[in-house]
């Protein structure tokens, strides 16, 4: 299923130049997901996108300048799918900071979105590719990560810390609230980085309409379960 909210039109090349580089872009997150940044060569690089070798000095300056490039690209993928969602908990958490009181139902309705919207962006298989790139920068950390991280990773995080907080009358940089906010979000990229583990636990050939809707129901009923922990009361 496809939760991409863009029109083809938007994205689509202007000309022979920019298909190149987008052609390079996709090609590379895809190589240097499986293969790693040192394991891949431009060679290798430039023979999946179907261009000749000297595309990647002509348009990146070389191996690491596409390396950096496809981060990027990632980052604006998400931003331009999850990004509305999380600026608009931002904008709303902000307001409630000025005096407009967001109240924890409101809270946990929003939480429910942002996990929503995330998890129908990790289903799709457009993601695929960008989870193999993500988890190898997770695995050992480089300038790529940092790109991807701030531009995208921590504006979720931060946004899903905030509604987490409001929830439990907590302060949102706490770290029992980071914890519960991280925790969160790997419940949904579960359905990525163990993809064939969760496809085989739970029989499906694939995630539609149905496996889905399941999916949003557990991540619901979790969301429903955030509590302040047993014996300390929530502020007021």
């Amino acid at each position: 299923m496809s939760l991409r909210d863009t029109d083809p039109a938007e994205t689509r090349p202007k000309n022979r130049g920019e298909d190149v580089r987008l052609r390079l872009l996709e090609s590379a997150i895809e190589v240097f997901g499986r293969h790693g940044f040192d394991g891949s060569s431009t060679r290798m690089l430039s023979h999946a996108a179907g261009v000749n070798l000297q595309a990647i000095p002509y348009y990146f300056g070389g191996k690491e300048g596409l390396y950096l490039a496809a981060a990027d690209h990632i980052a604006e993928r998400l931003r331009t799918l999850v990004g509305p969602v999380g600026a608009r908990i931002a904008a709303r958490l902000a307001a409630s900071g000025s005096g407009d009181r967001l109240a924890p139902p409101e809270a946990r309705g929003l939480l429910n979105e942002l996990l929503a919207t995330m998890a129908g962006v990790l289903v799709n298989e457009e993601s695929a590719s960008w989870a193999r790139f993500i988890v190898s920068e997770q695995m050992q950390p480089t300038a790529a990560f940092e790109r991807i991280y701030e531009k995208i990773m921590a504006r979720l995080i931060e946004a899903a810390r905030g509604l987490i907080g409001t929830i439990l009358g907590e302060d949102p940089a706490s770290e029992p609230v980071r914890l519960r906010a991280v925790s969160l979000m790997g419940q949904i990229l579960v359905f990525r980085v163990a993809h064939a583990a969760v496809m085989r636990q739970l029989g499906w050939a694939e995630i539609g309409t149905r496996e889905f809707a399941a999916i949003r129901q557990t991540l619901e009923q979790a969301v429903a379960a955030i509590a302040p922990a047993r014996g300390v009361a929530a502020t007021p």
